[in-house]
C-alpha cells in the first residue's frame, strides 16, 4: 500500500476532470472501476476507484482517490492495492508506488504550499 494525501487549490469540477483524464491517460491498461460523487456547492465529495495492470508484479492494481471540498478547501487522499504477491507480507509494491506516482506528479502543480513566508 503507498498513498497520497494534499490540499490542492482549484475548481473542484477542473480537479476532478483533471484526475481523471491522468490516471487513464498514463497507462493502455488503466480502467475506470467505479465512482461515487455527493455533497452541495460547499461541501463535495468525489470517490473514484482505479486498476491497472503492473507488469513489474505481473498483477493488477488499484488506486482509490477521494476529492474532498469543504468550504474553500480542496483536499485529495489516494490508495493504492493489490500489487503484493506474498501471502503473508507485503513483498513487490513497484507497482502501486508507480501507479501512485502517476497521480502524485499530476497534482503538484496544484499543491498548497505551506511553507510559511520569511
Amino acid at each position: 500500500m503507498a498513498f497520497y494525501e494534499s490540499e490542492l487549490r482549484g475548481d473542484f469540477d477542473e480537479l476532478l476532470a483533471h484526475i481523471h483524464e491522468t490516471v487513464m491517460g498514463k497507462s493502455m491498461s488503466a480502467s475506470f472501476e467505479h465512482g461515487s460523487d455527493f455533497g452541495s456547492d460547499d461541501n463535495r465529495c468525489a470517490v473514484r476507484v482505479y486498476e491497472r495492470y503492473s507488469a513489474f508484479g505481473s498483477n493488477r492494481v488499484s488506486l482509490s482517490i477521494t476529492l474532498a471540498k469543504m468550504g474553500g478547501r480542496t483536499y485529495v487522499s489516494a490508495v493504492t492495492s493489490g500489487g503484493s504477491q506474498a501471502m503473508f507480507f507485503k513483498i513487490n509494491t513497484v507497482g502501486e508506488e508507480r501507479f501512485l506516482r502517476t497521480l502524485c506528479d499530476a497534482m503538484r502543480e496544484y499543491e498548497v504550499d505551506d511553507t510559511p513566508e520569511e
